[in-house]
């Protein structure tokens, strides 16, 4: 894969180092710009895909943009509105890019997806809980990942699990499912012990974009993963 572009906020003190140097690591040679300038950015290097990792505000705009050019696009940004998501989906729907939104890029959170299926399918009466914890720092609460775990488990048992959520110091981001029952509980957990997790599942998804999408429709990072 090749860095073409690498955008920031409108208005980056960033604006014009090397986008390497700001992630701490080489330098790749490619310049930060702020978003102001992602349409003539995109015009000008033509990506095989735009990722967006910002606010759910930025990313309705920066998905706009990418569609309005043609560009696939993969999403991990969370906070979405159901009206968010409704006209991200529009926008893909429309000008028939490729495209993932998932709130949760690890290869490990995918298959705990999975996990929870199976066990909300085969422990239907259950009490259910589930506790994400992450650093102080991050704005949403619950998860976005929280959400798509209950989601999944309420499609399997038609009951919505609570969600306890904690921001603590430096929490890379720890999700604990708890299935309660008769003398027994059964804990789902996944830690990310490193940010590495999410950029390492990010580049297979992107790889999965390209070969498993589907033109106009919105999937999630399992469907491109595995």
């Amino acid at each position: 894969m090749k860095l073409v572009a690498a955008i920031d906020a409108a208005g980056t003190p960033f604006e014009g180092k090397d986008a390497g140097e700001v992630a701490g690591e080489r330098e790749t040679g490619v310049r930060v710009v702020g978003a102001e300038k992602l349409e003539q950015v995109l015009r000008e290097t033509k990506p095989d895909v735009l990722v967006d990792f910002t606010t759910a505000e930025a990313a309705v705009e920066n998905v706009r943009v990418a569609c309005s050019l043609g560009i696939p696009v993969v999403v991990g940004t969370t906070g979405f509105t159901p009206k968010q998501l409704e006209e991200i989906r529009e926008r893909v729907r429309k000008s028939g890019v490729r495209a993932v939104l998932s709130p949760n890029m690890s290869v490990g959170m995918n298959a705990v997806f999975a996990l929870l299926e199976a066990a909300s399918a085969q422990l239907p009466d259950y009490d259910v809980e589930i506790v994400e914890a992450h650093h102080a720092g991050k704005r949403d609460a619950p998860s976005g990942t929280a959400i798509r775990m209950a989601d999944l488990i309420e499609q399997k048992t038609g009951r919505r699990p609570r969600i306890h959520s904690i921001r603590a110091g430096e929490i890379v981001g720890d999700h604990t499912v708890i299935f309660a029952g008769p003398g027994e509980r059964v804990e789902i957990i996944h830690r990310a012990q490193g940010r590495e997790a999410f950029a390492a599942g990010l580049i297979r998804v992107i790889r999965g974009l390209l070969t498993k999408g589907r033109p106009g429709e919105v999937l999630g990072s399992r469907e491109v993963l595995f």
